[in-house]
């Protein structure tokens, strides 16, 4: 029997991370980052919590949280420093249940792309994760022809 979703409940899971994500920057802002910086990311942050507890009632599914979640935490999973790992420390103290992971290792150890979220997951780190040291210029170069290969076969589509 298929359980039916609570969205109220992964909702007010949801918001607590925010609010996390929030705090944790507010304490530990990136080193780069200004005033204003860590002003819009506050701002867009707390635009994602309304969205996530005040749905219309058409969105009001699995899928729309599912999108916001990915929206919340994709800077959190790729990204690298003291309020990134505060954040995630903070969300295992709280029983929250996500789960840090390393999309791009997962994807360096495949030979191509297998779909638009891989695309977009690798497109939005490749250069941070080659100046933070993460990746050699022999990886960079690799998942930088992935990402062609990507590009031709979806425009032969």
């Amino acid at each position: 029997m298929k359980t039916k979703f609570a969205y109220d409940k992964e909702a007010a899971r949801l918001a607590k991370a925010i609010d996390l994500a929030i705090a944790a920057l507010q304490k530990y802002p990136p080193p780069a980052w200004t005033t204003q910086h860590l002003a819009h990311f506050t701002q867009v942050y707390t635009a994602f919590r309304s969205s996530v507890l005040n749905p219309s009632p058409k969105l009001k599914k699995a899928g729309y949280l599912n999108q916001l979640m990915c929206d919340v935490l994709t800077y959190f999973q790729e990204g690298v420093g003291e309020g990134i790992t505060y954040f995630w420390q903070q969300v295992e103290k709280e029983k929250l249940g996500y789960v840090r992971e390393d999309k791009l290792r997962k994807i360096m150890s495949k030979s191509r792309l297998k779909n638009r979220e891989e695309y977009e997951c690798l497109t939005d780190v490749l250069v941070a994760a080659g100046q933070e040291g993460r990746l050699t210029t022999q990886q960079a170069q690799q998942l930088s022809e992935m990402i062609g290969e990507f590009e031709k076969r979806k425009t032969k589509a």
